[in-house]
Order: structure tokens, then sequence, then C-alpha cells
């Protein structure tokens, strides 16, 4: 059996509407570097929406700080019990982390969403 880890566009959450569902309906959870909404997903996979404001950085810090944050969840997707919509916030001290520090915020983060949904 092969497990696809790949990311694609029914991987996103995509439409504006659907990130403000997620902010406003959803559980959050966050860390000095990282703000998440998530909630319970209408589809039969987890899927990740990704904020970073202009005030991170020039578009090379905020392309870096998404695209570390899309591996991130393509590599521990799977972890997550149920299927969720995720909206991931990276705040402005995320812009010069190193990628461990990146991907071990993320972990506390998935940490916390998986803790506070425990069946």
């Amino acid at each position: 059996m092969r497990i696809f880890l790949g990311f694609q566009k029914k991987d996103r959450l995509l439409k504006r509407f659907e990130f403000i569902e997620v902010s406003n309906t959803g559980k959050k959870a966050g860390n000095l570097y990282f703000k998440a909404a998530y909630k319970p997903g209408k589809y039969q996979i987890s899927r990740l929406g990704i904020s970073v404001s202009k005030r991170v950085g020039n578009a090379v810090v905020r392309n870096r700080i998404k695209r570390l944050v899309r591996e991130y969840f393509r590599l521990h997707r799977q972890a997550l019990a149920h299927h969720y919509d995720i909206h991931i916030i990276a705040k402005i001290e995320a812009a010069d982390l190193p990628t461990a520090q990146i991907f071990a915020s993320l972990s506390r983060i998935f940490e916390k969403i998986l803790e506070k949904n425990v069946d």
C-alpha cells in the first residue's frame, strides 16, 4: 500500500468564506509564533489554509513561512485522528526562525489540537 504525501489543491482552504468560517466558528490554539483556528472538516481529508501578513516580512520571507507550514502539514497530517479544516496564521515573530524551530512550533500547535479533541 502506497501512502500519498502530496499537497494538492483539494488539501487547501481556498475560498475566503472557508477561512472566515473556520476563524469564526472553530476552536483556537496558538503559541508565540503561530495562531491556529480549526474545526472538524466537511470532507474526508484534513485541509489547510495559511495566512502570512505583509507585516511579517517581504515576499521571500512570507513565501518561506508558507512553504514550511505546508511541508509540516503534508508530513504530519496523518497524525490527526479526525479530518479538520485548519487555518494557520503566522505572527511577526516567525519571520527569522530557523526551519527546525518553525517545525517545533507547529508541532506544539498540532499537539494542542489533538489534546483538545480527544474523544
